[in-house]
């Protein structure tokens, strides 16, 4: 990690906030949409195991994601770094612009997904 730029960090930066906001986003999922439909709705076995998974789609590929924008900064060749900062930063933009519409903008993740894409486009501008 020595001879790191500005871009790179943004990079890192990106990839870290990403990977947290995956694993408090799977943390509250978990808690109140998961459990409560386990408790409330009544599925049948496959469904029971599906509903979970798909609820956590999001939350597996944020964090993927943030892996690989930590990992960015290793990648020798530009094309494949700016390849990838595309292909997270729609992940991100598609949970950013969701996530305001469904909490008309009352919930953090939102702005926290936005202050990514923003490290993203600064990490990739390089």
């Amino acid at each position: 990690m020595e001879n790191l730029t500005t871009h790179d960090w943004a990079f890192v930066a990106a990839g870290i906030m990403g990977c947290i906001t995956a694993v408090v986003h799977g943390l509250l999922l978990q808690k109140l949409m998961v459990k409560p439909i386990r408790e409330q709705v009544r599925l049948d076995r496959n469904s029971a195991r599906l509903v979970p998974l798909l609820l956590h789609f999001s939350t597996i590929f944020w964090f993927l994601g943030g892996v690989a924008l930590i990992i960015a900064p290793s990648l020798s060749d530009a094309s494949t770094v700016l390849a990838l900062s595309v292909f997270v930063g729609t992940l991100y933009s598609f949970g950013a612009v969701g996530n305001f519409w469904g909490t008309r903008g009352k919930h953090p993740g939102w702005m926290l997904l936005v202050i990514t894409l923003a490290l993203i486009v600064y990490g990739a501008s390089a």
